[in-house]
């Protein structure tokens, strides 16, 4: 599959502490474990942010972290990702990025929760052991220091759940989380703050791996709307 991943790479440039865990980016960091995929990157401050037309054209699935530069993602790059992922492409919304644009129109809620930075430990804990995005996982694994988000997060009922966390602080949340639009899959994961080595974790980086592959997979039938021409013959007259 044709990968893109996403990011604002603002923190990286910034801050001396988040360039010291990922010094060429959290989008370098995680291209490089999608092995098997043909993966590109782009960055808020491209052209266009670097999701062109031609861009998203090549591209099955994008992956976006963001944060503190939601506002700069301009509305008419995040309608063309959320017009996108109707036809079919797949999104991975990672962390921070549940305040994306692209994610906000897609869901159509605020998407707001709570939060907490503590260097706390999160526990996350696998409901669906069936499901695709939880293979190889065990029944929970957990992250010595990261963001706490808390309930009530803000979006609609998802489609699947797939993962619960807890944190030594007492609250827990929903963070991994499935959602289709038009003909697009949508796989939300919560953890993955900057300041955190997050995206280094094997658990981790499994989790996102198998995101990808299950929002990339099959797009099903291409469905048309409008008028449309009849199958069968129609007789002129049904009330003879």
């Amino acid at each position: 599959m044709k990968v893109t991943v996403w990011n604002e790479y603002r923190h990286e440039k910034e801050s001396d502490v988040v360039r010291g865990v990922y010094p060429d980016g959290i989008h370098a960091q995680i291209a490089s474990f999608l092995n098997g995929h043909e993966v590109t990157t782009a960055t808020l401050d491209d052209e266009e942010h670097g999701l062109t037309d031609e861009v998203l054209d090549r591209t099955d699935v994008l992956v976006w972290w963001g944060h503190k530069a939601h506002d700069e993602v301009s509305d008419e790059v995040a309608e063309r990702v959320r017009q996108r992922v109707l036809r079919g492409m797949g999104l991975v919304v990672l962390h921070s990025a549940h305040f994306s644009k692209p994610f906000k129109l897609l869901m159509g809620t605020s998407c707001d929760l709570k939060w907490r930075e503590a260097n706390e430990k999160e526990r996350i804990w696998i409901v669906d052991p069936a499901h695709p995005i939880a293979s190889g996982l065990g029944e929970y694994f957990e992250l010595p220091e990261e963001e706490m988000y808390g309930e009530h997060f803000d979006i609609p009922a998802p489609d699947e759940l797939i993962m619960l966390s807890w944190f030594e602080g007492g609250e827990v949340f929903r963070s991994a989380c499935t959602f289709k639009r038009g003909n697009g899959k949508i796989f939300y994961f919560r953890p993955g703050h900057e300041t955190h080595p997050t995206y280094y974790d094997e658990n981790v980086q499994k989790v996102i791996q198998n995101g990808v592959e299950w929002v990339g997979s099959s797009k099903g039938t291409r469905h048309y709307y409008g008028n449309y021409q009849p199958l069968e013959d129609i007789k002129e007259n049904h009330n003879d």
